[in-house]
């Protein structure tokens, strides 16, 4: 089932405690459209079916990674797309948005996205997993 637009960014906006939506925005499209770049297939269309159609759109078209990207530069890549942002004001964001989209996933796609990225990653979800 898909999530509306304005559920999804109210939460991520209170997830990062934004002043604005359009901050909450910015920072969802931002890490959507970095994210997309990892993920490919069945999982990728499955979690795009799931998000607001603007989102998803995002998803499915990704910025280009040439490699998967370590958390670490995950976080990185975010805070230079998003101005005047910090790799620690980046960390926050990335975890804002991707705690929704791991709310909307659900566990059984959040495995399945997990096996698709580097490790480290179930951090930024919110959602640790075993050592």
């Amino acid at each position: 089932m898909r999530m509306h637009w304005d559920a999804f960014i109210a939460a991520v906006r209170e997830r990062g405690e934004y002043p604005t939506r359009e901050e909450a925005e910015r920072v969802s499209r931002v890490v959507l459209a970095l994210l997309g770049a990892h993920l490919v297939g069945e999982v990728r269309a499955e979690l795009a079916a799931r998000l607001p159609e603007t989102m998803a759109f995002v998803l499915l078209n990704p910025l280009q990674a040439h490699e998967p990207l370590t958390p670490e530069r995950f976080i990185r890549a975010t805070a230079a797309w998003i101005e005047g942002a910090t790799e620690t004001t980046a960390t926050w964001d990335v975890s804002a948005a991707l705690s929704v989209v791991a709310d909307i996933a659900g566990e059984d796609l959040m495995n399945r996205i997990l096996l698709q990225l580097p490790p480290g990653y179930d951090l930024l979800f919110g959602h640790p997993g075993p050592n």
